[in-house]
């Protein structure tokens, strides 16, 4: 088996980063891993770590709503996200030479996400997660076996007592408030890692690259 180059960087506002080139195919993958996931939700806040994945998705303050997808699928590219217990990450997959277009849009919803969030969006994306939460867990045979489990093995005071897309209570009852302050808490350079893998430029430009996406995003204390 090749052996598989792994080159670590962190950037002055904390923003672990890890690269791998490989030259085999003139693509590219970009996953944004931010340590938050369902076992970060207080009570009576369960489900916020998914809720937030979606939001994600709303716009930022350079972006219109629905645009991050159309820009990254124009490109020839594909992305997605998932949130878990411990984690919640962001991924594109693109051509090689629309490495920063992936990049800057991260950056900017990373930067500049709550100016642009309004009751609106938050209303849409609460009806998703309950309508992805009926489908997946409510309407489902046995749908709740995994929660029962969970509750089960886990007491009240662990942090995976509760299931990642939570409760339909906590759900209707999130504020504007409620996602904004978990946006500021978690959502910070220095409580993410970026995996960038493929052919990548040389080690020098893409230096640049992280330098002039990323120097706008300031930290923050994470909880």
């Amino acid at each position: 088996m090749p052996p598989v180059p792994i080159v670590r960087r962190s950037l002055p506002n904390g923003l672990r980063v890890i690269l791998s080139r490989d030259d085999s195919a003139p693509v590219v993958a970009v996953n944004l891993w931010y340590d938050v996931g369902s076992k970060h939700e207080k009570p009576g806040k369960t489900g916020f770590a998914h809720l937030f994945e979606h939001m994600m998705f709303q716009g930022s303050e350079h972006v219109e709503k629905g645009v991050h997808f159309s820009l990254v699928q124009a490109a020839g590219g594909t992305l997605n996200a998932s949130t878990w217990f411990d984690r919640t990450n962001y991924f594109e997959t693109l051509p090689s030479h629309q490495l920063e277009r992936a990049l800057w849009l991260e950056a900017d919803r990373m930067a500049s996400l709550v100016p642009a969030m309004t009751d609106e969006k938050l209303d849409n994306q609460r009806d998703v997660v309950k309508n992805e939460r009926r489908w997946a867990i409510d309407n489902q045979p046995y749908g709740t076996w995994e929660e029962k489990l969970q509750g089960l093995i886990y007491p009240k005071s662990h942090p995976y007592h509760h299931s990642v897309i939570g409760s339909m209570e906590d759900l209707g009852a999130a504020s504007l408030h409620d996602v904004s302050e978990f946006f500021e808490t978690f959502y910070c350079p220095n409580n993410a890692v970026l995996t960038i893998a493929g052919a990548l430029l040389a080690l020098g430009g893409m230096a640049a690259a992280l330098r002039r996406d990323r120097s706008g995003v300031a930290g923050a204390d994470a909880a």
